[in-house]
């Protein structure tokens, strides 16, 4: 797990894909260098769930893999929303699957949003620009 420091947005990646942590620090590069965003990436969710014990109260948005091995990102999902329930941290889900059911079950296990992959950064600032 890689952690930055800062007052600022700080986001949490959960992605079992370990390559997004230079995509995500390549694209949002300049919001970094400015300290207007900070992130902090897990590998599964377990990992996740390990780093939100210590750091829950700094966590604003939580930007989530569905498909993960181990346990889901729908699962992930409800435990998050189980010890830390809305309005913070937000959970946006992520899935390589435009699927109407990974849609729903995201929802009503309190999701904020859904976005699918390849990931449009220039949709996820805006996103990101409204928390």
């Amino acid at each position: 797990m890689q952690e930055d420091t800062g007052e600022n947005t700080k986001i949490l990646v959960v992605d079992d894909e370990r390559d997004i942590k230079s995509l995500f620090e390549m694209k949002f590069r300049r919001e970094i260098r400015r300290g207007d965003l900070s992130f902090s990436f897990a590998f599964s969710g377990e990992e996740a769930l390990s780093y939100m014990e210590g750091h829950a109260s700094e966590v604003v948005l939580i930007l989530s893999d569905i498909n993960m091995p181990g346990m889901s990102g729908i699962e992930l999902l409800k435990r998050i929303r189980v010890k830390h329930p809305s309005p913070n941290p937000k959970v946006m889900m992520v899935t390589a699957y435009n699927d109407d059911d990974y849609y729903q079950q995201a929802i009503s296990n309190g999701a904020n949003d859904f976005l699918t992959k390849p990931i449009d950064f220039s949709k996820l600032k805006e996103k990101l620009e409204e928390l």
